[in-house]
């Protein structure tokens, strides 16, 4: 036979097409390799540091003596230091205490756990990192098998939608947070209602999407087309392999079959058009009318719902996006100043333990179960070739959904304890309130609020 015949005509859309899937590494690894030529330019040290650094040996010099810590007094300071020298001595148990020794770790460790706001934002954090997680693993293969697109058209799809949508929600969180001047209950509240737009808009991804098309042997109607029985009569003279994978359609009847050989095709026949070949096999035994069948899957009739699937999704992912900042700053308003660079270690540290190694299993676990038709190597289960799509697509954004109701859960005790915590604070400021009133009057009229001292 002339090359015509046994050369490979696979196309992007064929099921087993894999592409050049390593370019898009080397063009990542390529662009990381240029963003980090400025850190070559930098100095050995920064002259902010510098000066931050004798500062800090200036104040250590002042407070190591015994005599001039009992002899002078604050105005003393003042005289020998100016004011930046008191603000010194006052940050100074900050800097001196975030030296962690191993004895005192496990203490400051688990001071900072004991904290219910920081707890509990962390939490929230976790579940918006497994959804992330998941989303990032596995939605260019939801889109492919829901949408029956390519692979590179699904990513397209995600990279031109998707990431930026998630880049506008961090920075419109962030600029709200600061044009509003929003405190621990703003930063609660708005942390809110994101997360319950997010929910909100996520309710309708349950019902934009393809059912499985019919294949035949694994989705067994018999009564709708004759030649969907498992290994029908037409085709027990083929002998045909049931590990193999070579998908052809019949565009009449948009009936799948696993392999030329399943739809008991005899020839086959490679017609060249003007960008492309098609590859076609005729005299098929199994097709109603002998009809021929065209290499490749059937494409789905509603792969145009993939562009409002994904802007459902994109905006999710921007209201979502929008709980970064303000969550943030509830992490650093929440912990103590001495505190903040471990509360921050241990937030990345759940993060990775608790989301993002987890998540992809548990995602992937999911989808498995969807599979009607698996592939064997060995005797043993190697690739899924068809799911159930909406068992996928119910469990994928099943998923997805209870990991976002978790983080509202998380991000409504956040205000409950938030405003909690406010009006105990009002109620004791009122409190006191009557006694300094009380005081300054003790003191007399002509004495100075300072000299009082209260």
């Amino acid at each position: 036979k002339g090359p015509r015949t046994c050369g490979i005509s696979l196309t992007i859309k064929d099921p087993r097409w894999v592409g050049a899937w390593w370019l898009g590494f080397l063009i990542a690894a390529g662009a990381v390799a240029l963003a980090a030529i400025p850190y070559f330019l930098f100095p050995k040290e920064m002259p902010k540091e510098k000066r931050e650094l004798q500062f800090r040996r200036k104040v250590l010099a002042v407070t190591d003596s015994p005599a001039r810590k009992v002899k002078m007094e604050p105005l003393e300071l003042s005289r020998a230091g100016g004011q930046s020298l008191l603000d010194g001595l006052a940050a100074l148990p900050a800097l001196t205490s975030s030296a962690l020794t191993p004895t005192v770790f496990p203490r400051v460790l688990l001071q900072t756990l004991r904290h219910p706001i920081f707890l509990l934002v962390v939490l929230s954090q976790v579940c918006l990192s497994s959804m992330a997680a998941g989303m990032a693993t596995f939605l260019p293969k939801f889109l492919e098998r829901q949408f029956s697109i390519t692979a590179s058209y699904a990513n397209l799809l995600i990279g031109c939608l998707s990431f930026p949508s998630v880049i506008v929600g961090i920075v419109v969180g962030g600029v709200l947070v600061k044009r509003l001047h929003l405190g621990p209950v703003g930063c609660g509240a708005l942390c809110l209602l994101g997360m319950l737009l997010c929910l909100f808009f996520s309710l309708p991804l349950f019902f934009i999407g393809c059912s499985s098309h019919q294949i035949a042997g694994i989705t067994h109607q018999t009564s709708a087309h004759p030649g969907l029985e498992l290994f029908p009569s037409c085709m027990e003279a083929c002998s045909c392999p049931s590990d193999g994978f070579n998908p052809v359609c019949d565009p009449s009847t948009r009936v799948e079959y696993i392999t030329p050989c399943h739809a008991g095709c005899s020839s086959r026949v490679v017609r060249d058009a003007l960008d492309k070949s098609q590859v076609f096999y005729t005299n098929c035994s199994c097709v109603a009318e002998g009809n021929p069948v065209l290499a490749g899957s059937c494409d789905s009739t509603c792969s145009h719902l993939v562009v409002p699937f994904l802007l459902l999704v994109s905006l999710g992912s921007a209201l979502a996006c929008l709980t970064h900042t303000p969550s943030f700053m509830l992490i650093l308003r929440g912990v103590k100043k001495e505190d903040k660079t471990l509360a921050v270690g241990i937030q990345f540290m759940f993060l990775r333990i608790l989301a993002w190694m987890p998540s992809p299993v548990i995602h992937g676990s999911a989808i498995d179960t969807t599979c009607v038709h698996w592939a064997l190597s060995c005797g043993r289960r190697a690739v899924c070739r068809y799911y159930n799509n909406d068992l996928l697509r119910n469990r994928f954004i099943g998923l997805q959904f209870f990991f976002k109701t978790g983080s509202v859960i998380c991000f409504a005790l956040v205000l409950a304890v938030l405003r909690q915590q406010d009006k105990e604070a009002r109620t004791k400021e009122s409190r006191s309130s009557p006694a300094v009133e009380q005081q300054l009057l003790v003191s007399g009229p002509g004495k100075k609020p300072e000299d009082s001292r209260v």
